[in-house]
């Protein structure tokens, strides 16, 4: 069962990632305390949470900052997590995926197919199209093994912007190819290719990647209605 704690720090995480926080806002314990309806203690572990993930600056006896990222710090961040998630889709590949894994994954995949059957991506299928899209991610993080990419990948995926788990762009060419990727992502891992798992999964996000740098200007200067974008309405699931 969560604490108090980490539903604060969820909740405010989710502020800053969707942008309800700006950078350069100031967050003190008292008036989010009052905003939240708790006391000051779960704000205060909070805060400090968010603070060590990076997404916070503490200023002493003057609160915290909500942090800018830079196109440069976001691209970055996006080349972490190909690394990362390719070397998990390697190691899965090495390992093997339990049968239940394998028929999740697949499940998963017949979902996106009949969201994006009809050829086009209307507004009541991004928060399905999302969902699935955060199952597979998960599952194969998940499949590594490997804890500590698990951990490092959420940390890169928690930064503004560096997350198709965040933005959900409504172009549709852009999901289709993305969605075609999560097919052979997922049989080059059934099929225990790892070397093909590893680098399909990184030229994946890669391209996530340079979408974003092609768009970031619209992003900032439209906030999370920019066109051509749609901000995910769904938490991060959080490991």
């Amino acid at each position: 069962m969560k604490t108090l704690a980490q539903d604060v720090t969820e909740t405010l995480r989710d502020w800053i990632l969707h942008g309800r926080l700006k950078p350069q806002t100031r967050l003190e314990e008292v008036p989010l305390a009052a905003q939240l309806n708790v006391s000051r203690t779960p704000v205060r572990a909070a805060l400090a949470t968010l603070a060590g993930e990076g997404l916070l600056d503490h200023q002493p006896k003057r609160g915290y900052l909500v942090r800018g990222f830079d196109l440069e710090a976001i691209a970055a961040a996006y080349e972490v997590r190909s690394v990362l998630e390719g070397l998990a889709c390697r190691n899965a590949a090495v390992r093997g995926l339990s049968p239940a894994q394998i028929d999740h994954l697949r499940a998963c995949l017949a979902r996106g197919d009949g969201i994006l059957a009809k050829g086009r991506l209307a507004p009541e299928d991004h928060e399905p199209y999302q969902q699935m899209n955060v199952q597979i991610h998960d599952t194969l993080l998940e499949a590594s093994g490997n804890p500590w990419v698990c951990r490092f990948a959420e940390q890169a995926q928690n930064i503004p912007f560096a997350s198709d788990r965040i933005i959900l762009w409504d172009d549709y060419p852009i999901i289709l190819r993305s969605h075609g990727d999560h097919h052979r992502i997922v049989e080059a891992v059934i099929a225990r290719d790892s070397l093909r798992a590893e680098q399909l999964m990184r030229e994946h996000v890669y391209y996530a990647g340079l979408i974003l740098r092609r768009n970031y200007q619209n992003l900032l200067d439209a906030g999370d209605a920019a066109p051509g974008i749609r901000p995910s309405r769904s938490k991060a699931k959080s490991r």
